[in-house]
């Protein structure tokens, strides 16, 4: 087990992207969350996994119970406006029925999952049903308002004609249908930004069985964390099964130094608030949950 003060603990870390042609299609970067789901699902890891659906407005989400491949691969992409995914865990469970249940998230979310099996208050048979966890890279996120205001204000694009979004060498990227490419410098996007965010301490979704996001890989792959034993297992058979092309982190550029740089800069930064929190209110400081 490998263990870094910033990009958490790990068994290994690997560049990749899906071998699923359909998959690929719509996928942000190389697939990975999608592909997992599919495979878990696929091989009896899971029964269901809850996922960012599609809301009622252009790029809200909206979570859901995915039973199927077709369900998963609707959920497809990032959307940079928070899913309340952790609200739909019981529901999984009693309504849907499912014993093995599959979660895909940020690393608030994972953390969540992680405190409703330690502490299962009002999530009575919950915990143990949690079977496999996927977690997202995350510096921020927007309420829905501000991602329309940072599309449609400062980018000049109409949120129903987007069909990509990405955060990428210090910009927000929005590209439409008709092929339009705009950039917002991400200076400007700040302000937008989840106040919660401000408080996180991890950039990497340490909590999760297995975690990915583009940083430290080229472009069409993702980085990918294999963190735990589920996590393990699970990998290790879809690459047996062809389901994932991989190459060893070392070997590609930017690499985990620049992932490493970016999780020192925003847990360092997050600090800062937490600290700053402690002199107000009634003096309680919040707890780190990965000292």
């Amino acid at each position: 087990m490998i263990e870094d003060p910033y990009l958490g603990k790990y068994v290994t870390c690997v560049s990749a992207r899906s071998t699923d042609k359909e998959i690929l299609k719509k996928a942000q970067d190389g697939g990975i969350a999608t592909a997992l789901m599919v495979y878990a699902l696929e091989e009896g890891f899971i029964d269901g996994t809850i996922v960012a659906g599609e809301g009622d407005k252009p790029w809200q989400p909206k979570p859901e119970v995915a039973m199927t491949r077709e369900e998963i691969l609707k959920a497809r992409g990032t959307r940079y406006s928070i899913s309340p995914q952790i609200s739909w865990l019981k529901e999984a469970t009693r309504s849907f029925g499912l014993d093995k249940v599959g979660v895909t998230g940020v690393c608030c979310q994972m953390q969540a999952v992680r405190k409703a099996q330690l502490y299962p208050i009002n999530m009575r048979d919950v915990p143990g049903k949690v079977a496999f966890t996927v977690g997202l890279f995350c510096m921020e996120n927007f309420p829905y308002k501000s991602l329309q205001s940072i599309v449609e204000d400062h980018a000049n694009q109409s949120l129903g004609s987007v069909k990509k979004m990405e955060i990428t060498k210090g910009k927000f990227w929005v590209y439409t249908e008709r092929g339009n490419v705009a950039t917002v410098p991400l200076k400007a996007t700040h302000k937008y930004e989840q106040p919660g965010c401000h408080v996180c301490l991890d950039y990497v979704s340490n909590l999760a069985d297995i975690s990915t996001g583009s940083v430290g890989s080229p472009d069409g792959w993702s980085t990918v964390f294999i963190r735990t034993k589920v996590g393990n297992e699970i990998w290790s058979k879809a690459v047996a099964d062809g389901m994932f092309e991989t190459k060893p982190i070392e070997e590609v550029k930017p690499g985990l130094d620049l992932l490493r740089k970016l999780a020192k800069e925003k847990i360092e930064k997050n600090q800062k608030t937490v600290e700053e929190r402690k002199t107000f209110g009634v003096n309680k400081g919040l707890r780190n949950p990965y000292a």
